[in-house]
């Protein structure tokens, strides 16, 4: 292990492809396609891969659970996962587009990126967004600022000079994960100290946010649904999502800590799986193994 007192993860690991269990894949896929812009790489059955144009890298997959209910209620396990459009123009050609299709959204300037927030048929919500350069982040001690100040609308769709939405662009990528948990100091030491992710900024008591190599994040948590039930059978939801590390060397150095961290690490199947403590399940895949 590289540091035995403080375990870090690879500062090239970055957030891979998300699984999630919808209800009916027809009414999911429609809106992954129309509304957020997606397209289907693959698709077998009840199951649909889906990627951005111009790319056959899988961001998203979804499995058709015919039994499940859309959520009338926040459950612990995924609070959002978050699209990264390349490119300031893209996301203001995304406002425009939604805009067109009469879809509501929130919204939010973060200081280090401007973001909209959508809910898909079953509840599930998602964030897409684009970054601002690093250069205009801004820093108190060590860690990043953050806020949910009102979006610049206007200026954002300008900046896309009337350039159509076409769909995801090339270069897109899943940008970070976003969890309700139950207890902030479980999760800190599951995703800080297990994980070997930065805590990056935080929100009082209520939020964390962590990375790797110096993001904003690639984890968010957050206490804001406390006393609701963890993300069940019945439940539209998350099943999976990536971690991936530059080497396969860093998939045995996080395993190592998170067992140190008295963690069960699941090695069936070829793969090397784990669950936080609410049972939200992290596949941890080097990218050149």
């Amino acid at each position: 292990m590289k540091n035995m007192e403080r375990f870090r993860i690879s500062p090239g690991a970055r957030v891979g492809r998300v699984r999630l269990a919808v209800s009916n894949l027809e009414e999911s896929l429609a809106f992954y396609e129309r509304v957020i812009g997606f397209r289907v790489v693959e698709r077998q059955g009840l199951r649909v891969a889906l990627g951005a144009h111009g790319s056959d890298r899988e961001l998203l997959e979804l499995q058709e659970m015919p039994t499940l209910r859309p959520l009338a209620s926040p459950r612990l396990g995924l609070y959002h996962f978050a699209v990264l459009l390349p490119t300031r123009a893209a996301l203001g050609s995304f406002a425009d587009h939604l805009a067109r299709l009469g879809v509501r959204s929130g919204s939010a300037d973060h200081l280090v990126s401007e973001a909209f927030y959508l809910v898909d048929p079953d509840g599930l919500t998602i964030e897409v967004y684009a970054d601002r350069d690093r250069s205009e982040w801004r820093y108190r001690g060590d860690e990043v600022l953050m806020a949910v100040d009102p979006l610049d609308m206007a200026g954002l769709i300008a900046e896309s000079a009337g350039t159509k939405w076409e769909g995801l662009p090339a270069g897109t990528t899943v940008g970070h994960m976003h969890f309700y948990v139950g207890e902030m100091a479980a999760g800190r030491a599951f995703y800080d100290r297990g994980l070997g992710l930065d805590v990056m900024s935080r929100l009082g008591d209520a939020a964390l946010f962590l990375a790797a190599g110096g993001y904003h994040h690639h984890v968010g948590i957050n206490t804001w649904a406390r006393g609701s039930s963890i993300a069940a059978a019945g439940d539209p939801r998350l099943l999976e999502w990536e971690l991936v590390v530059p080497e396969e060397g860093d998939v045995e150095e996080v395993s190592r800590s998170l067992e140190e961290g008295g963690h069960v690490v699941d090695r069936s199947e070829g793969k090397v799986r784990f669950r936080d403590p609410w049972g939200i399940m992290v596949s941890l895949v080097a990218e050149r193994a």
